[in-house]
């Protein structure tokens, strides 16, 4: 695959969010979930690969006991469009009875969001909360699909960085850009 360069990518594009700017977010974050979550052991399911990064910082920054899992499905499979959803792994933890927080990078449309979701409500888990680092706010979010924690706001542009890929590069940047 002929796949564009990251370096000329950056050249183009707007930097959106800096590191201590999404570092303060992902901190209001932690405090927002430990207290909506307070006493309960939950699964913390981060979504891979975009929201490896920001997963790993949110469950720092939490005080709340939490057991770990992780979910790969994915509908870009490398491009900058999404199709159907693929399953790569599901999540191993037991969700019935359970608090699920799913913790991924972006919420855009939401439709593999609600997949996820709806995945976790079918196996019997409680609630499922949803943070997430960045949400374009542009009216074509899927119905009844939103965060319930949110970091920051990106523009309804192609976004990259800080877990989001350029063309499968990119996801290790410490910024969120835009082109």
């Amino acid at each position: 695959m002929n796949r564009p360069s990251l370096s000329e990518a950056l050249t183009k594009a707007d930097l959106i969010h800096d590191l201590p700017a999404l570092d303060a977010a992902i901190a209001r974050m932690g405090r927002e979930l430990d207290d909506a979550i307070a006493g309960e052991h939950v699964v913390f399911a981060t979504i891979m690969h975009g929201g490896m990064l920001f997963a790993a910082k949110l469950a720092l920054a939490m005080k709340t006991d939490l057991e770990f899992d992780y979910i790969h499905a994915t509908r870009y499979r490398g491009a900058t469009s999404g199709s159907e959803l693929h399953w790569l792994r599901q999540p191993a933890a037991a969700l019935a009875g359970r608090t699920i927080v799913l913790a991924d990078d972006i919420l855009d449309e939401g439709k593999t969001l609600k997949a996820i979701r709806d995945f976790c409500l079918d196996r019997g888990a409680r609630r499922v909360l949803v943070a997430v680092l960045c949400e374009k706010r542009h009216g074509r979010c899927v119905p009844g699909v939103s965060a319930d924690f949110c970091g920051v706001e990106v523009p309804d542009r192609y976004v990259f960085g800080h877990g989001m890929d350029f063309y499968e590069q990119g996801r290790n940047l410490p910024a969120i850009y835009a082109i």
